[in-house]
């Protein structure tokens, strides 16, 4: 009698996948605030920039002294996130599959916030290496486990809308910046005196701040029970739409001619607008000289954030009625025909429709983002779902790297060779024009996963 008690009295370990398993009568809706407290924070990689200015004079205050860090120094660490986001979550997603998005998101929490300490540290000795190694190294790694795993579980709990829900989720990471970039520079001048730029302080702040806000999302999350349903939904057929009943192991789908065309469309459509965003400000200031002010600048580059953390939710959500791959046969055709056109509407001097073009190109940037886990999760299912978007994300990491060398290389060559500033930016729209024209092609070779790629029961119970 005492052995029986003693163990139906043994808890479920809290960090356990199976503790996270909704009890009878969960609101799915309760799991994207829990998403949205992890993407809020980790969006805040978008707004780094805010202390690149201050990090170069963390020794002259005023000004930047001979010792003081150079921007092209800085700028490594912004690529180091990126970078181990990509390589994180690729490397983990069979891990997070494992353990479950409870502890998989609180390991996001302690890299992330950690990840600000170290740095903090590394501004107090002035040690750059320490910045690579916090932000850049361990930083990146709370990067890549804090955006895959909510955004599969968001898609077990919302198969009915699966654009919609990974939406919102990703929504939130192309909004952090927006709370992170004004909160960093309140912080700065709070804690600024006359040796300090207040950096280091402040990233003990918001470390403190993000890892509490993250384990929060982390111990709010809920995984459905198996074979959970939606009440009165019923599964799409699937022999007229791309959408699969069927489950593809996350080793498996690297077999597959799928996952790299997929992989091809989400590098491509990144890589034409990842490197325009981050030359948005000189970019019209160069192609308007005579009338956009550098206020007027930073308007534009504030707007571009606005669309493309609207365009998240909007094309995510609006792919669930046309369809993932017609979501992305727009993103191609649209945005090739307007960055075409983008170098006519600078020269007759076009700024309304200059603008209007580059919103709508960083609308659907946000929404290749928001759209390609539920095309995953139509393709290969939804098993393995988190694992192979984190494989697949390593298509951003190269974009990163691809996008802004492609705009800031051409462009210094065009200007090198006498063209003037505000024409040196044609050549590189129209390379953009054609990126995204070859991923249409790519799109439209994305066909059904054949079913000797499907996972066997014995896969699926070991998940």
């Amino acid at each position: 009698m005492s052995s029986t008690t003693q163990t139906n009295t043994v808890s479920t370990p809290f960090f356990s996948k199976a503790a996270t398993v909704a009890q009878p009568g969960f609101s799915r809706w309760m799991v994207p605030p829990a998403a949205l407290a992890v993407h809020l924070c980790i969006g805040q990689a978008y707004a780094f920039s805010v202390f690149n200015g201050p990090l170069t004079k963390l020794i002259g205050v005023t000004q930047s002294a001979p010792d003081d860090w150079s921007l092209t120094t800085l700028g490594w660490i912004f690529s180091l996130a990126i970078v181990f986001l990509g390589l994180s979550a690729a490397f983990a997603g069979k891990w997070l599959e494992k353990v479950g998005p409870r502890r998989t998101m609180f390991t996001a929490a302690c890299c992330f916030g950690g990840g600000f300490l170290i740095s903090a540290l590394g501004v107090h000795l002035h040690q750059i290496v320490l910045l690579y190694l916090g932000y850049g190294v361990v930083g990146g790694i709370g990067l890549g486990l804090g955006y895959v795993s909510p955004v599969s579980t968001l898609i077990r709990w919302f198969p009915d809308r699966r654009g919609m829900a990974t939406g919102m989720a990703i929504m939130g990471f192309g909004g952090g910046a927006m709370i992170a970039a004004p909160l960093s520079v309140i912080l700065m001048n709070h804690f600024k005196t006359d040796t300090s730029v207040g950096v280091a302080e402040t990233f003990v702040v918001l470390g403190v701040a993000y890892f509490i806000s993250m384990s929060i999302g982390a111990f709010a999350i809920r995984v459905p029970p198996a074979d959970w349903k939606p009440e009165g939904w019923t599964p799409p057929e699937t022999s007229n739409k791309m959408i699969t009943r069927n489950h593809v192991h996350i080793d498996q789908a690297l077999k597959t001619p799928q996952f790299y065309l997929i992989w091809l469309v989400l590098f491509l459509n990144v890589t034409a607008g990842i490197g325009i965003l981050g030359q948005a400000s000189v970019m019209i200031q160069e192609s308007f000289k005579s009338t956009v002010t550098p206020a007027a600048a930073a308007g534009f580059v504030g707007l571009l954030s606005l669309f493309n953390m609207g365009g998240r939710f909007v094309w995510a959500s609006a792919s669930d009625y046309i369809g993932r791959k017609n979501t992305y046969y727009a993103f191609f055709a649209i945005g090739a025909v307007l960055y075409y056109l983008v170098p006519t509407f600078a020269t007759t001097g076009n700024i309304v429709l200059f603008v209007l073009a580059y919103c709508l190109i960083l609308s659907m940037y946000g929404g290749g983002f928001s759209t390609v886990p539920a095309y995953l999760a139509d393709m290969f299912g939804t098993a393995f779902v988190g694992g192979i978007h984190g494989r697949l994300l390593t298509a951003w990491a190269a974009a990163g790297v691809a996008g802004p060398m492609l705009v800031n290389y051409i462009r210094a060559y065009e200007v090198a060779n006498g063209v003037a500033k505000a024409d040196a930016y044609t050549m590189t729209v129209h390379i953009m024009a054609v990126l995204l024209v070859i991923g249409f092609f790519c799109n439209l070779l994305v066909k059904r996963v054949d079913a000797k790629h499907h996972a066997t029961q014995a896969q699926l119970s070991g998940n």
